[in-house]
C-alpha cells in the first residue's frame, strides 16, 4: 500500500463519499476510499429515511448505506477501515497519513469528512454524557421507552428527534431558545400534531442536573427575561447542529470561520489547493441533506476526473 501511488482517494464513506466513489470506480480511477471514526456517515445513526429519490416506502438509514457501499466495491472501489490524523497537501503529490501508521500517497483528493455533533459545552454536558445526555436518539432512544426526555434545539435535527423520541418516550419537551423553529414546515406541522410533545419557549439549558445513577433534571433560563426553571426528565437529546470534521485539514486547505472547507466557487468542489476537492457537509453548511451530499459526491469525482486528465 504504501508504495502506490494512487490517482485519487476518497475520505469518507457517508453519502458523498461512498457516490464519489461509485462515479471515480466507474471512471477507471481505481479510487481508495478510507472509512474514518464512522463508516457510512451520518445516515447509519438514522432509522426512517423518506425523503431519498428511488425508495416509494420508508427505508432504513444503515441498510440504505450498505448498499451504497456494496454498489462502490461492485464497480471497483477499494474501502478500507483508516482514520486520517493528518496530511501534507504541500506538494503535487499528496501524502495522507494514518492512526495505524499507514501513509498514503495519491495525486488527488476528495475529502467528504461530513460533520458532527454539536454540544452545548457545558461542564455537566460532560458529566452526564451517556448517563442521560445523548446527542442522537436513534442511537439510545430505546433506553428512554415510556420516560420522559427533554430536546434542546429547534431546527431540523431538533425536531427529527423528537419526533422519533415521541414513538417511544411517554413525554417529550422541546427546549428552544426562540420562539418559533427554524425546521421545515412540514416537520413542524408534524411536531405541534404530537400529542406528547410539549414546548418550552425561550429557555435555554443552564445545568444538567443528577446523581450517580444518571440525569433527572435540567436547569432553565429564560432568554426573555431573569426568571428560571427546572424540569424533570430521564434524559436529554442535545440537537443544536453539527460541528465539521476537518480538524486535521487545519493550515492544509482553506476553512471557512466556522471550520467548513471553502471551494473556489459555487457549483465548483475545487479547494484552493490543485488536486483536492471537496464535498459533502463538510462543504455544506445549508441542506445537509444525504441526497445533496450524494450530489456533491458525483460532482467531485466528475471534477477530480477532469483535473486528473488535464494534469
Amino acid at each position: 500500500m504504501n508504495d502506490v501511488i494512487r490517482d485519487i482517494v476518497i475520505i469518507g464513506t457517508g453519502s458523498a463519499g461512498l457516490t464519489a466513489g461509485i462515479y471515480a470506480a466507474r471512471a477507471n480511477l481505481k479510487p481508495l476510499i478510507l472509512e474514518g471514526l464512522q463508516p457510512g456517515g451520518q445516515l447509519t445513526i438514522t432509522t426512517d429515511v423518506e425523503n431519498y429519490p428511488g425508495f416509494s416506502d420508508v427505508v432504513q438509514g444503515p441498510w440504505l448505506m450498505d448498499q451504497m457501499k456494496a454498489q462502490a466495491l461492485n464497480v471497483g472501489a477499494e474501502i478500507i477501515n483508516e482514520l486520517v490524523i493528518s496530511v501534507d497537501f504541500s506538494d503535487k503529490l499528496k501524502i495522507i497519513k494514518c492512526d495505524s501508521g499507514k501513509i498514503i500517497k495519491t495525486k488527488s483528493v476528495i475529502i467528504c469528512t461530513g460533520a458532527q455533533a454539536r454540544w452545548l459545552g457545558i461542564e455537566s454536558e460532560k458529566k452526564f454524557n451517556g448517563k442521560g445526555v445523548s446527542a442522537c436518539a436513534t442511537c439510545d432512544g430505546f433506553f428512554y421507552r415510556n420516560k420522559n426526555v427533554a430536546v434542546i434545539g429547534g431546527g431540523n435535527t431538533a425536531v427529527e428527534e423528537a419526533l422519533y423520541l415521541s414513538n417511544i418516550c411517554e413525554k417529550v419537551i422541546l427546549v428552544h431558545r426562540r420562539e418559533i423553529l427554524r425546521a421545515e414546515k412540514i416537520l413542524q406541522d408534524r411536531v405541534f400534531s404530537r400529542k406528547n410533545i410539549d414546548f418550552l419557549w425561550n429557555y435555554v439549558v443552564d445545568d444538567f442536573v443528577g446523581d450517580d445513577k444518571g440525569l433527572n433534571s435540567l436547569n432553565l433560563s429564560s432568554t426573555k427575561n431573569t426568571s428560571k426553571k427546572s424540569i424533570n426528565v430521564d434524559g436529554a437529546f442535545v440537537a443544536i447542529g453539527h460541528i465539521p470534521s476537518t480538524e486535521c485539514f487545519t493550515n492544509q486547505i482553506l476553512l471557512d470561520d466556522e471550520g467548513y472547507i471553502e471551494v473556489k466557487e459555487k457549483g465548483s468542489t475545487l479547494t484552493n489547493i490543485d488536486g483536492v476537492f471537496a464535498a459533502g457537509d463538510c462543504v455544506d453548511k445549508i441542506y445537509r441533506q444525504a441526497i445533496t451530499a450524494a450530489g456533491m459526491g458525483c460532482m467531485a469525482a466528475l471534477d477530480a476526473e477532469k483535473w486528473l486528465q488535464e494534469t
